[in-house]
């Protein structure tokens, strides 16, 4: 007859066994089931090796999409063959898909159901598939950077029920596309911002006005309150504007100042005052010269000083260029080449128009051959 306590000794090795067992068995199980099943990342569905492989035949530049955006490389559920099909069958060439996503690297990322949902989206707003595709050629960031569509959604209804048409979606989309990765929140409260402002310059309809200036910046939705506000208080009291002069530089030719910073539009603009004053300008001259071309506070110190200096070096007198004030929109190096062929062909800028230092490249070259066979 076996002792007692041989039995029990048995008894706790087998079941400590079978417990020993059980987890080794477990071990194993879970080791070998892909953790896919149980909602765990556990690597890449293909190797970096084979995406690598994929991307250097579509014609991606993979040093370059390592370089802007890393981590792509190193994330599952990426889908570069989907996203060719998806392209290609709107249009797109083997090309541009190449540029994309070499520019883009997370566009690979995106599933085929959320291209296609956001595809559908845009062409809420975008006329074409073409369009699109341009848009995406010039910033696929604009297409790509987000993939929550049903704030898309939300925000192109939002921009449609404030009035705002197609034409300035389109604007808003080609130029801003930001605006539509804002939160609804963002966006409303810059829009309920901007009708106050309308309604506090005496001007009935908030609508129009909303209209008016996000299709002249279409910038404004992507900045803060706060910096409008500045702004805004900075035109008015810097050129002792009433509030309906205020509305018209605002909804016009000043509304792209808006997006400065406030320090740097108060900088180039005592800049501006100075450097004027110092030849010879008035107080008034200089108020006059700002408000025909607002864009010149955009002109750093250095640029603006330095384009002025040239033209006065020319012989060109200041009352010429604060009567000109586009000339300025030309690059340095385009006013010293053009100045020196109107000379050459005998044109007297001291005392003939000097707009032509403005023109498009080639209605002034026909102006040049006309001076040169006169």
């Amino acid at each position: 007859m076996v002792p007692q306590n041989l039995l029990y000794l048995r008894s706790n090795f087998l079941c400590g066994s079978r417990c020993w067992m059980i987890q080794f068995s477990a071990d194993i199980l879970f080791k070998s089931v892909p953790c896919r099943l149980f909602g765990v990342k556990c690597g890449n569905e293909h190797s970096e090796n084979e995406l690598l492989k994929n991307l250097l035949t579509m014609g991606v530049d993979v040093d370059m999409a390592k370089k802007r955006q890393p981590g792509v490389f190193n994330r599952t559920g990426v889908n570069e063959q989907d996203l060719k099909m998806f392209l290609l069958s709107k249009g797109a060439s083997k090309e541009v898909i190449a540029s994309i996503i070499s520019r883009y690297p997370r566009a690979i990322t995106r599933t085929p159901e959320n291209l296609s949902k956001r595809w559908d989206l845009w062409r809420r707003i975008m006329a074409s598939d073409l369009e699109i595709l341009n848009i995406l050629e010039r910033s696929p960031e604009s297409f790509f950077r987000s993939n929550n569509n049903l704030n898309l959604e939300n925000n192109i209804k939002f921009l449609y029920s404030v009035g705002l048409t197609r034409k300035c979606l389109c604007r808003l989309l080609t130029n801003a596309p930001r605006t539509f990765s804002n939160s609804l929140h963002l966006n409303k409260q810059m829009v309920e911002f901007l009708q106050e402002v309308c309604l506090s310059l005496g001007h009935s309809d908030p609508i129009d006005f909303v209209r008016k200036i996000i299709f002249k910046n279409p910038f404004i939705l992507i900045q803060s309150t706060k910096r409008i506000k500045a702004n805004i208080k900075f035109l008015q009291s810097t050129f002792n504007l009433n509030n309906e002069e205020l509305l018209v530089l605002i909804c016009g030719p000043g509304a792209e100042i808006l997006d400065l910073s406030n320090d740097y539009a108060k900088r180039n603009y005592t800049n501006i005052k100075e450097k004027l004053f110092s030849l010879g300008c008035t107080e008034e001259e200089v108020r006059k010269f700002v408000l025909s071309y607002p864009d010149v506070i955009f002109l750093g110190e250095k640029k603006f000083n330095e384009k002025i200096d040239c033209l006065i070096e020319e012989k060109i007198s200041i009352l010429q260029i604060i009567e000109t004030p586009r000339i300025l929109d030309s690059s340095i190096s385009t006013l010293k080449s053009r100045i020196k062929e109107l000379v050459n062909a005998g044109y007297n800028l001291s005392t003939s128009n000097i707009t032509l230092l403005s023109w498009s490249q080639k209605r002034y070259k026909a102006k040049l051959e006309k001076l040169n066979i006169g």
